[in-house]
């Protein structure tokens, strides 16, 4: 017997969402993307202090900006080089949040487009950074975090949470205007 049963891409999901203007251009992404990693970078660097400096002591305060430069270069480089892993480490700690803030700013109008929230996809999008993040660090250093941990993951992921929501609301937000603009 035949079937009359089809579906169209639409039914499918893959129609958009009511009120979506079409794509954003490539600078309104960008800017929302380095405006949404500044803040998510800074507000990671609000819960380590908080969490891994005055709950969990994992490190002092100061421990935090020259951390990125020991899990990147080695402990040896980042004790070796003395101030400038602070510099080094915030650089690398910033220039790694806007990255992945211009990331999350190009996939955002696609999700956006078929009615997720920003808060959800960012959920999925702090693991799979942790994730590709420190699969990077495994590769480069072998001075990292013991990543069987569940202690380590779960911190990790918690951590990133906490960069990845505020990230994705700030370009939610900038991104919106731009629909506003378009259907004026």
């Amino acid at each position: 017997m035949g079937s009359n049963f089809s579906m169209s891409r639409k039914d499918l999901g893959g129609g958009t969402a009511p009120g979506v203007a079409g794509w954003p251009n490539m600078k309104a992404m960008i800017r929302a993307g380095l405006s949404g990693g500044l803040i998510g970078a800074v507000i990671i660097w609000i819960y380590e202090a908080v969490v891994w400096v005055d709950i969990q002591h994992l490190m002092p305060l100061a421990g935090i900006p020259r951390n990125a430069t020991g899990l990147v270069f080695g402990r040896a480089v980042q004790e070796s080089i003395g101030i400038w892993a602070y510099i080094v480490g915030t650089g690398i700690h910033f220039v790694f949040a806007l990255a992945w803030g211009v990331l999350f700013a190009m996939i955002w109008p696609y999700f956006r487009r078929r009615g997720y929230e920003a808060t959800y996809v960012a959920l999925f999008y702090a693991v799979l950074a942790w994730i590709v993040m420190h699969v990077a660090i495994i590769v480069v250093s072998d001075n990292h975090p013991d990543y069987a941990n569940p202690d380590i993951v779960i911190g990790g992921f918690m951590s990133h949470f906490f960069f990845t929501v505020p990230l994705a609301l700030k370009v939610k937000q900038m991104l919106s205007r731009y629909d506003e603009e378009f259907k004026q």
